[in-house]
């Protein structure tokens, strides 16, 4: 699709194993896990291209990555009339008999798609954040700045710099870079702003050629980690071919003045969790209602969700909870908690500030805290989760940072 007289590209990085997400992980590829209920992580990335206007969209995929695949082709389904697309690739060992050696390595054994389109623009994103971002308006800066590169950024306070990839900017000139610094122990603030930095969120955009021969040199480079933030970018810095794209100034119709700008990694239990409670208040933090910018998907052919009382007449509850289609809460409680399509909380249960994915049955008189439970996971009736956590580590559980996490059709032991 041409956008302003530019023809762009977009590649979606899509391989993550997400070792730090496990039990998650241990059956999907990172991009796949379920979020907010109705959603996979990848429907974020992909919204956010599409929105944005470019209908030209491959996913290179690596690890587990049989459910993303299907969730990519039963789901993004584009006009080949118009000559759109959402397609999956997988790792082909296209150039060699090895796998994907890194986010650049994955792109430069994916350059036949980029010679069959033959762009202009090539747009890179990763595929496991959740935030909005309209792309079109960073590839206008990049296009009006002369720049190789352009790197999309967060501001982040100075204190947290050693956690990122942090971009150093040309005083006078604040959307040129000067130096990629990883993690850095003494940074400098922003002119600006000197008490923040600016963290590179895993977005680019590249001209084309000039992508094509980075990621073909970096190919025959001895010693490189042939990665887009750890090599590449700082190849286009050394050139002064690097620009950056201050996330700040994006600007994503609908947005609310307390979601503006929200972005989350959620590479970790913990960030996951976290950024789920973000989605349950009364003002979310992030707010998945915007129309004007929504997020796509598909969960098949569930019912509503269904509030009633219990055997015994007594009332069911849920306050600041997020209900999937298909969710049935027969006279348990629920709060602060996030359920996937297909739960049931039954009789008497209640679930507390918990993730609840597809399926997962709660028993009468369970009580659920602090927890993530995936896909078809059975509490038994009267049974505690999440309240004691030497006893949930000694059924096997995993038990990290006050969650308990429960894998995927894992047995409750009796």
């Amino acid at each position: 699709m041409r956008k302003r007289g530019k023809k762009v590209l977009a590649i979606v990085l899509a391989g993550g194993e997400g070792k730090r997400l496990m039990p998650l992980t241990a059956d999907r590829a990172k991009p796949a896990v379920p979020y907010a209920g109705i959603y996979r992580l990848i429907d974020f990335a992909l919204s956010n291209v599409v929105n944005s206007g470019y209908l030209k969209v491959v996913v290179l995929t690596q690890y587990k990555s049989h459910s993303l695949d299907r969730h990519i082709t039963s789901t993004w389904r584009m006009s080949t009339l118009l000559g759109n697309y959402v397609t999956p690739v997988p790792a082909q060992q296209r150039l060699g008999p090895h796998w994907y050696l890194g986010s650049a390595d994955a792109i430069y054994q994916s350059l036949n798609l980029i010679r069959d389109e033959q762009p202009d623009i090539v747009v890179v994103v990763g595929a496991d954040h959740v935030y909005r971002m309209d792309f079109s308006q960073m590839v206008k800066q990049h296009v009006r700045s002369g720049a190789a590169c352009t790197v999309a950024a967060i501001r982040q306070p100075i204190g947290l710099a050693n956690q990122f990839g942090v971009i150093d900017v040309v005083p006078e000139e604040p959307t040129r870079i000067r130096e990629f610094l990883e993690k850095p122990s003494d940074p400098v603030g922003l002119p600006d702003a000197p008490h923040e930095v600016l963290a590179s969120m895993g977005n680019y955009v590249f001209d084309a050629q000039a992508l094509v021969e980075a990621v073909t040199r970096d190919a025959a480079t001895e010693g490189s980690k042939h990665d887009m933030g750890g090599d590449i970018v700082p190849a286009f810095v050394a050139q002064g071919a690097a620009g950056v794209y201050d996330y700040q100034d994006n600007e994503v119709p609908g947005s609310t003045e307390r979601d503006q700008g929200y972005w989350r990694d959620v590479g970790t239990l913990r960030s996951y969790y976290e950024s789920h409670m973000d989605l349950v208040s009364p003002l979310p933090v992030f707010n998945l209602y915007n129309q004007d910018w929504p997020i796509y998907t598909a969960y098949g052919p569930q019912p509503p969700a269904k509030v009633v009382q219990g055997a015994d007449g007594s009332p069911a509850s849920a306050d600041e909870a997020v209900l999937s289609p298909g969710v049935v809460l027969t006279g348990g409680h629920v709060r602060r908690s996030v359920l996937s399509p297909a739960v049931r909380v039954e009789d008497g249960a209640e679930v507390t500030g918990s993730v609840l994915l597809d399926a997962v049955r709660v028993g009468a008189g369970a009580v659920v805290r602090n927890a993530i439970l995936d896909k078809n996971v059975v509490i038994p009736p009267g049974v505690q989760v999440g309240v004691d956590p030497a006893a949930d580590q000694a059924r096997g559980f995993v038990v990290q940072e006050g969650l308990t996490v429960i894998g995927k059709g894992q047995t409750f032991p009796v």
